[in-house]
């Protein structure tokens, strides 16, 4: 298990926010996609499409491993946007943009040592790395419970002026 990582992580002040969405998503894995269809709709409105790709893939991959690691087995329910059991956070600043996944598990995210490059599974936290400018997790406390892993996206420097 990886140790708890917040650093890198900006602060968040709700009033340096430049852009905030959420979603929850079902416990089943067609929530991947849904996921990827939310990003894109929220990232073509905040007009930030330059890191649309690595956005996605990472997104995918956070949802991905919650919805594989992080729910109980049991989990079949299909309660209302409060109580689902994974949501994911969306939050853009002027220069860096934050995908967070929000899922009930209290275990910290396990990095795959698969050195077998063809095999389907145990590479998502090394292609968040690789995607990501930074990531990391920390555990929810209070009236939450779970975990919270995220991603940080630094993006292009808003143009002013006339080129």
């Amino acid at each position: 298990m990886l140790e708890p990582l917040r650093q890198g992580l900006p602060p968040l002040d709700p009033a340096a926010v430049s852009g905030a969405a959420s979603c929850a998503l079902p416990s089943h894995l067609e929530a991947v996609r849904e996921a990827r269809q939310f990003t894109r709709k929220t990232l073509v409105g905040w007009d930030v499409s330059e890191r649309f790709d690595d956005v996605c893939l990472v997104v995918s991959e956070l949802v991905t491993n919650a919805l594989r690691h992080a729910l109980p087995s049991s989990s079949g329910r299909t309660g209302g946007e409060q109580d689902a059991p994974v949501r994911l956070h969306l939050m853009r600043w002027t220069s860096r943009l934050v995908c967070a996944v929000r899922d009930p598990s209290h275990d910290g995210p396990v990095a795959g040592n698969s050195e077998d490059f063809s095999a389907e599974s145990g590479r998502g936290l090394f292609l968040v790395d690789s995607f990501a400018d930074s990531w990391g997790w920390h555990p929810l406390t209070g009236a939450l419970s779970g975990k919270v892993v995220w991603a940080l996206f630094r993006l292009p420097s808003p143009r002013t002026g006339m080129e």
